[in-house]
């Protein structure tokens, strides 16, 4: 792997954090699903689960495992670093342009997107302008997270990158779209939230009855049409 992490460190007592920086970027993002995906695909004794995050991946590993299979080893910290530290020579980064493209039909009005004038008012346009810009982007999927499923998309046009409302929501409702500076996000249950909510979607994106659950993966590209 051409690009090497900026630090690796304990996450618990069972899990290490392998960062490659901290900023929103597609080569880090790819680097950070190449390391995932090959960790799942090549395990070593112990792995649990490798989750890639926007320029990071978490490692969670069974230290019993571990430490039964790397017994020269000190610490079972030191066997799973120097087993990341070998894949990170091996995994191959493939650019992830080639990834899915996932439609979401939405709806852009009424009490489906209550911060819609909000955002028009931030960008300095009409909310119609808004939803044009916003439905002009192709977005990416850098990492799920805060809910199950819940997909944090970008770059969002810095035109309508407002920033989070100064008071959450005690709960948003399912399917409903926001924006968050330069991330848009699709509330996959209702929830408390702080994005500014600009459209809902009736799609559903969890299914129980399939593995993995979720219709987005990182790296998949989104493609939001009107409803």
């Amino acid at each position: 792997m051409n690009i090497q992490p900026t630090r690796i460190f304990p996450l618990g007592d069972s899990a290490i954090t392998v960062e490659f920086g901290n900023e929103l970027s597609i080569e880090l993002n790819d680097a950070s699903i190449c390391l995932a995906n090959y960790l799942s695909e090549h395990p070593f004794p112990g792995l649990i689960e490798a989750v890639p995050a926007m320029a990071s991946v978490a490692v969670f590993y069974d230290q019993s495992t571990v430490g039964r299979t790397y017994p020269s080893y000190e610490t079972t910290l030191s066997a799973v670093r120097d087993m990341v530290s070998n894949a990170l020579l091996t995994a191959p980064v493939r650019h992830s342009e080639s990834g899915r493209v996932v439609t979401i039909p939405a709806r852009f009005s009424g009490d489906d997107a209550p911060d819609l004038g909000v955002v028009a008012s931030f960008a300095g346009v009409s909310p119609d302008h808004v939803i044009e810009i916003f439905l002009s982007v192709e977005y990416r999927v850098f990492m799920l997270g805060f809910l199950p499923g819940f997909p944090y998309l970008g770059a969002v046009d810095e035109r309508i990158a407002a920033p989070r409302r100064a008071t959450a929501r005690t709960s948003v409702p399912k399917g409903s779209i926001g924006i968050a500076g330069g991330q848009a996000g699709i509330y996959p249950s209702a929830s408390p939230g702080g994005w500014q909510i600009i459209g809902r979607t009736e799609e559903e994106l969890i299914d129980t009855s399939v593995e993995p659950p979720f219709i987005f993966s990182p790296g998949d590209r989104v493609h939001f049409v009107r409803d």
